[in-house]
């Protein structure tokens, strides 16, 4: 119980291996949500650019949900809600615009399932990457509060 004008405890943050695991299962997670939205879309019908960029939110929005509150235990505000916006619709460019150019390439060579998964792999890869390391070290960065 708190007393009387003291305040809660920060949340714990946990230190770059904790994090490092929750973000790979978290990101494991929404890239499922990604990949089989991605296949169903297509399958029935939608062309691979708009099934991606449709797959890629809903993926992204998963893994931030999570993200959020367990791998970096962050509280909720407006700054980082933008700051996480604009990293997404960076890294949107990137997954979306590497698979729309791996895509036909692969699809020459390979059966679809393999050009969807090898294309989506390689940008998500990337994109993961991106995404790590600008959440830790600006976005979900622990800031001691002011004395």
């Amino acid at each position: 119980m708190l007393e009387p004008g003291s305040l809660p405890a920060p949340p714990q943050h946990h230190a770059l291996p904790v994090q490092l695991f929750r973000f790979v299962i978290t990101g494991g997670l929404s890239a499922i949500v990604d990949f089989g939205i991605l296949v169903l879309l297509m399958h029935f019908g939608l062309l691979h650019t708009p099934a991606k960029a449709i797959s890629f939110v809903c993926g992204t929005t998963t893994a931030y949900l999570i993200n959020r509150r367990w791998t970096f235990r962050a509280e909720p505000s407006a700054r980082r809600f933008v700051s996480v916006l604009i990293l997404y619709g960076s890294t949107f460019f990137v997954q979306v615009g590497l698979f729309a150019v791996l895509y036909p390439v692969l699809a020459r060579h390979l059966p679809q399932i393999w050009t969807q998964t090898l294309a989506f792999v390689i940008a998500q890869g990337v994109a993961t990457a991106v995404n790590f390391i600008v959440q830790r070290m600006v976005i979900f960065r622990y800031r001691p509060p002011l004395a």
